[in-house]
């Protein structure tokens, strides 16, 4: 007696016959339009991202540039060396990120944009993908390093996301590192926010940092760190402490997004592009241009970008801004680095 399983190729099959649907969708994976291809192909290793935007050549000093190369190389080589030594691919991205977080830089930890009351928000979330653990925090203002109470959260609490004032007090419980809000302080991000506050169209800072780790076991972690949008308002939130819209990781996908949050929360991101090779014949790098090249771009350009990696060390970045600050680190730990188109 034949299955259901058995029967449904054999029903399509009649139907494609009788007329009765596509032969070839026209969104098939293999279309000739849709990009197949990885970055690189790693072993074990990780891909970083400081954040997708308006970045161009005539915008940046070649000292400044140097300057962005180099922190991503040093916060690159700190989670090599953590999966050079065997560990795993979380502690791997939790210390890739440290780096970016304590660097001026990037909008996230010590480089945070500035909200429009002039102060400082944080946000950060990490996911296992051997597990599907996860922890995020969101709105917090005097941790020093984000993405290690994101990690608490996931480890040490029966919850995935806390906020606020909350999440702070959870952090003392635990003897987290905070600072004042004067740590964040940079003339940089003050100058972008008086620009800001001048004129309300201007385009804001909306960048973020993120990693994706894949471990000599084969386990796949992700995590995302960001300081939100200059001139943000009534405690805003974006994607990155969202698990399936910044940050997402399964036993086959993992990825960090960066860019214009609210579109990346409404089209859930993260998720969608790891369902699509799950759930499809799609190859990573197809899924991640199906959704940023094509789904985002068709509800507003320059949006921003993602970094992500399978179970197989495919490499993927994609993003429909000028630039993003973008690179990966294999086995031989030579470091890649990126930002422009």
């Amino acid at each position: 007696m034949r299955t259901l399983r058995t029967l449904i190729p054999v029903l399509a099959a009649a139907l494609m016959a009788a007329g009765c649907g596509p032969a070839d969708p026209p969104d098939a994976p293999d279309a000739p339009d849709r990009p197949g291809e990885a970055d690189a192909v790693i072993e074990w290793g990780l891909v970083m991202h400081g954040g997708a935007g308006t970045i161009t050549r005539d915008a940046m000093t070649p000292e400044l540039e140097a300057d962005y190369r180099a922190t991503m190389t040093e916060a690159m080589e700190a989670g090599h060396s953590i999966l050079a030594d065997g560990g795993g691919a979380l502690d791997a991205v939790i210390a890739t990120i440290r780096i970016l977080e304590d660097s001026p830089l990037f909008n996230a930890g010590r480089g945070a944009v500035f909200t429009a009351e002039g102060t400082h928000s944080l946000d950060a979330s990490i996911m296992s993908g051997a597990t599907g653990n996860a922890g995020a925090v969101a709105g917090v203002t005097t941790i020093r390093n984000p993405i290690e109470l994101a990690r608490l959260v996931m480890d040490s609490s029966v919850h995935v996301l806390l906020a606020g004032d909350g999440a702070e007090a959870f952090a003392a419980l635990h003897g987290v590192e905070t600072v004042d809000q004067e740590y964040f302080y940079t003339e940089r991000r003050w100058r972008q926010l008086e620009e800001a506050r001048a004129e309300e169209s201007a385009e804001a800072e909306r960048s973020t940092v993120g990693v994706v780790a894949l471990d000599r076991s084969g386990v796949l972690a992700a995590g995302t760190s960001t300081g939100g949008t200059t001139n943000k308002k009534w405690g805003r939130i974006g994607d990155s402490p969202i698990i399936g819209a910044g940050t997402y990781a399964d036993e086959g996908c993992a990825v960090s997004s960066t860019g214009t949050g609210e579109y990346f929360i409404r089209n859930v991101v993260a998720y969608d592009i790891c369902a699509r090779t799950r759930y499809t014949d799609y190859t990573l790098a197809q899924a991640a241009h199906a959704m940023i090249m094509e789904q985002l771009e068709a509800q507003a350009p320059d949006l921003g970008g993602i970094i992500a990696m399978d179970g197989e060390g495919r490499v993927v970045t994609s993003f429909n801004t000028p630039g993003m600050y973008r690179g990966w680190i294999g086995p031989d730990g030579r470091a890649e680095t990126a930002i422009y188109r």
